[in-house]
């Protein structure tokens, strides 16, 4: 068994600020951003930034649905953490200034499975969820 990762990343032309505070609000901005991967959303504590706690199914293939449970940290200004409490998955949005308006970053680890489904899942899981991450930073370029 050893980390798997996947990471999306897109550039946002919009202030960093701007963009740090849509994407800190889970509450009303985050509905918008999810596709349709993403089933059964909601708040269930707070609603922005460090402290909220939220509740999806990620349907990453038509037979891999992921119930997550994810509290919010923030270990620093533009970065959030969302830690499933159903599993070892930790997600990382970042959010940086960069000349043309803001760099958005998508990281996820997880702990894979061993043996042949964990090389499976290593070789393949990666990029599914990557293009999962590009959909949601689409629609994040179109709400700002």
């Amino acid at each position: 068994m050893g980390k798997v990762t996947a990471i999306a990343e897109r550039t946002i032309e919009a202030p960093a600020d701007k963009v740090r505070a849509l994407v800190a609000d889970y509450a009303e901005t985050r509905p918008k951003l999810l596709t349709e991967h993403y089933r059964d959303y909601e708040v269930t504590e707070g609603g922005v930034g460090a402290g909220t706690k939220a509740r999806w199914k990620l349907q990453a293939t038509s037979k891999r649905v992921r119930d997550v449970a994810a509290t919010v940290t923030e270990p620093s200004e533009g970065t959030l953490v969302e830690t499933d409490a159903n599993s070892s998955m930790i997600t990382t949005w970042t959010v940086r200034e960069v000349p043309d308006g803001s760099l958005v970053r998508i990281e996820t680890t997880w702990d894979g499975a061993g043996g042949i489904g964990g090389f499976f899942e290593k070789t393949f899981a990666p990029g599914g969820l990557k293009r999962i991450y590009e959909g949601v930073l689409g629609k994040l370029a179109e709400v700002v």
